[in-house]
């Protein structure tokens, strides 16, 4: 990867994370990643396994997490804050959460990883095709918006949509209002 060496340089060879020095790799942080150094962290095997559900979470291992959630990398900012909100039952992490500061578009990053991780199973158009963040979609039929007094018609382009956190609901812009769609009246473009 293109960016494993801006990577190796900025963590001094050690883990973003916990500082270990071997088993080193890029880790993108979901839920989405251009590969940028910008959005991915340099962690070691143990860190990363942990983190995909691979492994067992062991806790002690986790309270360099209240190291790292001070790093200025935003990357470095988004992975600790899920790993505290994972282990929030333990009174460490809960006071690690309520000191943690981040910038909003920080916070907004790492909380859409955590709201897909959460999600009960993934959003299906009106063919099964399963839906992404910043996906296009067409509607099939007309809908009625209320509260905003127009209707949907059928055929209409809503780009970009953005997931919630109910499998069957998108967000997405339709003649200027951002609104709720249901998934199913929808087909992916």
């Amino acid at each position: 990867m293109p960016n494993e060496n801006a990577l190796k340089q900025r963590s001094n060879n050690s883990c973003e994370l916990c500082t270990a020095t071997n088993n080193l790799s890029v880790y993108p942080v979901p839920p989405t990643s251009d590969l940028s150094a910008q959005q991915c962290v340099y962690i070691c095997d143990t860190c990363q396994k942990q983190i995909d559900g691979e492994a067992e979470l062991d806790m002690n291992h986790w309270r360099c997490l209240n190291d790292s959630m001070w790093n200025q990398e935003p990357a470095v900012q988004v992975i600790s804050y899920r790993m505290l909100h994972k282990l929030s039952a333990e009174s460490w992490a809960q006071d690690a959460l309520d000191m943690i500061y981040m910038e909003d578009d920080v916070k907004t990053w790492a909380e859409q990883g955590i709201a897909a991780e959460q999600r009960e199973g993934p959003t299906r158009d009106s063919n099964g095709a399963e839906l992404h963040d910043g996906d296009d979609v067409t509607l099939i039929k007309d809908l009625k918006v209320k509260g905003a007094n127009f209707t949907a018609k059928q055929g209409t382009l809503v780009r970009g949509i953005t997931l919630t956190d109910n499998p069957e609901h998108i967000e997405g812009k339709v003649n200027g209002t951002r609104i709720v769609l249901v998934s199913a009246y929808l087909k992916k473009a």
